[in-house]
């Protein structure tokens, strides 16, 4: 990388000073950071190539749904608002549902839409067709369809190709054809870190993350007074922030309410076996495993990616289970979550 003459940047640390206006910008990957990314400085550099290892699925998403204005105008915005989330909570599950049941259904309609944005002989086959099926990893979403219309109107395009090495101009590819460049952009390489890397203990014991089961998706097992809000991998992250918040707010009011000090989840039944938290096969997740909690077999250590069975267990259930621990320790004992 240090033999690049140009400046190497990483989207999480963009210089607000970066000059790419009629520049030459290779940006690395394909993933949801790539394909927003490249429409949005494709206007100003002088051209933007997206350089991928393999493609991912990515379908154009509207921006502004027309029925939500429908709605506006017999209710008002803060129902028509409900009812959009519930629209759209259900149409994003009976997608996803579909994409598991019918992968060869879901792979026709997606090259469908392909097929009516992108001029005609794209190559969608090289470009747009992954080994996998849909949903085994992230879908890419690009709002309004901008990423296709970079591609269409040129300051755009796509190299599938694979990296052997960086250059004083730019990169040399596997297939022997170097990729010029003023400007690289590293758009690959998440790192998932649980709470951010952040080392738990409690009574001064560490805790180890990766052993633990996770309750409802959003507390550890053996672990009080912990909430982690962990969104959707199939749909909006923040739709189950929202329910994990309010639930949050609910077990906070049943412990003020009876003068409690203390919650902690705890599995007392010796069947419920372990599996993975995030059931995706993406490179990022499959390095993460071993640092992530996990879910379990039965309710409530599943991790549903469901706002339908979700807005059940969190939102219309009590906040009293078998497995959560109510308590009000001595003024003496010390618990700490660090």
């Amino acid at each position: 990388m240090e033999r690049f003459r140009g400046p190497i940047v990483h989207p999480q640390a963009w210089p607000e000073n970066l000059d790419y206006a009629g520049k030459r910008v290779v940006v690395i990957g394909s993933g949801a950071t790539a394909v927003t990314l490249v429409p949005a400085i494709a206007g100003a550099a002088g051209h933007v190539v997206m350089l991928q290892r393999s493609p991912s699925y990515i379908a154009s998403i509207p921006l502004r749904i027309s029925i939500f204005d429908l709605l506006r105008k017999v209710t008002s915005r803060r129902r028509a608002g409900a009812i959009m989330r519930w629209i759209l909570a259900i149409a994003t599950q009976m997608f996803y549902q579909l994409s598991q049941w019918r992968p060869a259904l879901v792979k026709r309609m997606l090259r469908k839409g392909l097929e009516r944005q992108l001029p005609a002989g794209y190559d969608i086959d090289t470009h747009f067709t992954p080994r996998y099926n849909p949903w085994d990893q992230r879908l890419c979403a690009t709002p309004d369809g901008d990423f296709f219309k970079a591609l269409c109107d040129g300051s755009a395009s796509i190299v599938t190709d694979h990296i052997e090495t960086f250059t004083e101009n730019g990169l040399q590819l596997r297939s022997g054809s170097e990729l010029a460049a003023d400007v690289i952009v590293t758009a690959t390489g998440l790192e998932m870190l649980f709470l951010g890397g952040i080392e738990l203990s409690v009574d001064r014991k560490k805790i180890d993350v990766a052993s633990r089961l996770v309750y409802k998706g959003m507390m550890l097992e053996g672990v009080p007074n912990l909430a982690v809000a962990f969104g959707y991998t199939n749909a909006s992250w923040t739709l189950k922030c929202e329910l994990t918040c309010g639930y949050v707010c609910r077990v906070l009011n049943h412990m003020r309410k009876a003068g409690l000090k203390q919650c902690m989840p705890l599995n007392r039944d010796p069947s419920v076996s372990a599996q993975p938290m995030v059931g995706l096969s993406s490179g990022y997740v499959q390095r993460a495993v071993d640092r992530f909690p996990k879910q379990g077999s039965e309710f409530p250590w599943q991790v549903h990616q469901s706002y339908l069975r979700d807005f059940w267990a969190l939102k219309m259930r009590g906040v009293e289970d078998q497995a959560m621990v109510f308590s009000n320790p001595a003024r003496n004992a010390r618990v700490e979550a660090v």
